[in-house]
């Protein structure tokens, strides 16, 4: 296993490179379950966070701690506003008045 910061960059620069191929494989009808795995995912990062602080001393942890809630909170967040920006795409839409009716049904 390679050590040190070329073999954490290796590491990460291939986990990029996985993770686009298995992204872009995904057909349109499963990004909104997924989505919703991924809001999960974030959730617990996000309790993570919290018992994390609890463990944490010192200025720097108090601000490492902050940004890491901050930013699990706004993928949370920003998640669920998608997911539901998705799902309002299913619902169907009310059908207009037919021509010629007047709107009130005479």
């Amino acid at each position: 296993m390679p050590t040190g910061f070329v073999g954490e960059l290796t590491v990460f620069v291939l986990a990029l490179l996985v993770g686009f191929e298995v992204i872009s494989k995904v057909p349109a009808t499963l990004h909104t379950p997924l989505m919703s795995g991924a809001n999960s995912i974030h959730g617990v990062v996000l309790v993570g966070v919290i018992v994390l602080s609890s463990e944490v001393h010192g200025p720097l942890g108090y601000t490492l701690t902050f940004l890491a809630a901050a930013f699990a909170g706004a993928n949370v967040v920003g998640g669920y506003a998608v997911t539901d920006r998705m799902l309002q795409m299913f619902k169907k839409r009310p059908t207009p008045p037919k021509a010629g009716t007047g709107g009130d049904g005479r």
